[in-house]
């Protein structure tokens, strides 16, 4: 049982850390809470479930052009909404109020466009999993596991060896002075959009193969990546990995002797714990985000 629980908990903790990944990058560069990121993530999987269920396209190809949906949307939401909000020097409330806006606009645009009953992405016959180290692990998991550590190790190279990533701790560090050297805050801020919700939308697809798909299902994601980065250090990309994979694991173990009903409350206790104990997060710093 112990085995199964941590296996369940590495594979719900490898979708948080994608989507606070994602939420992650965002807010080094914007510095606000972008709660549009959930819709983002759940605009993937419906995007990837058309691709999939009406043009009959395979899943790598489908995976592939949702996630750049993903991107385009997360630079059309920045473009359209944020940016003239930046010219406006709005604060970061007005910000927030702008994202959850766009949020339940986008949202029932999807619940009128496909309706408010559950879909699912997942084709072909249920297989029965594999026997390892105890557990049981469908070939699903295995596959949402190893492309969400892929994702992020591609994400970890592209942060450290890229000029791009370069450009964008620069811009988390100090837009003024990099801009100074150069650098333009405004491409680098679109850069981490479109970074940044192409690992939401990775996650909404991921997820879809495991789950069933709805408009609703991006709130719990969105406050999912929410308290991982929280945990983890808000705008830490290692703290995010991190936050991720501690809540999976964190739910799935404590909900071995209660009901599973409670695996949001362990999430949000969790939250309250770590604001009461450690404010900035394992990763954080004082007086800045940490980039490293």
């Amino acid at each position: 049982m112990l085995q199964q629980l941590i296996f369940n908990g590495l594979i719900a903790g490898s979708i948080y850390a994608l989507i606070a990944l994602g939420f992650a990058i965002i807010y080094r560069t914007v510095k606000f809470f972008n709660l549009a990121h959930g819709i983002v993530y759940t605009a993937g999987a419906y995007f990837a479930y058309t691709l999939v269920r009406h043009l009959h396209l395979n899943f790598p190809v489908s995976f592939f052009l949702s996630m750049v949906f993903a991107g385009l949307l997360g630079v059309a939401i920045d473009r359209s909404v944020y940016f003239p909000l930046r010219r406006k020097h709005a604060s970061n409330l007005i910000f927030l109020l702008a994202s959850f806006g766009i949020f339940i606009f986008i949202e029932n645009l999807i619940a009128a466009i496909y309706g408010n009953q559950i879909l699912t992405l997942r084709t072909g016959p249920i297989k029965e999993g594999y026997h390892i180290f105890g557990a049981v692990i469908t070939s699903i998991q295995i596959m949402i596991l190893i492309v969400s550590l892929a994702l992020m190790f591609v994400l970890w190279l592209f942060i450290k060896r890229t000029k791009l990533g370069k450009a964008m701790r620069a811009v988390s560090d100090d837009s003024v002075a990099a801009s100074v050297v150069g650098i333009s805050p405004e491409r680098t801020i679109m850069t981490s959009f479109a970074i940044g919700s192409a690992l939401a939308g990775a996650a909404g697809i991921l997820i879809s193969l495991e789950t069933n798909i709805e408009p609703t299902m991006g709130f719990s994601a969105i406050l999912k990546g929410i308290i991982a980065s929280v945990v983890g250090g808000i705008g830490s990309i290692p703290g995010a990995m991190f936050g991720g994979f501690f809540i999976g694991i964190a739910e799935n173990l404590g909900i071995w002797k209660i009901s599973a009903g409670w695996k949001d409350s362990i999430s949000f206790l969790i939250l309250i714990i770590f604001l009461l104990v450690r404010p900035r997060g394992i990763f954080g710093r004082k007086g800045r985000v940490e980039t490293e």
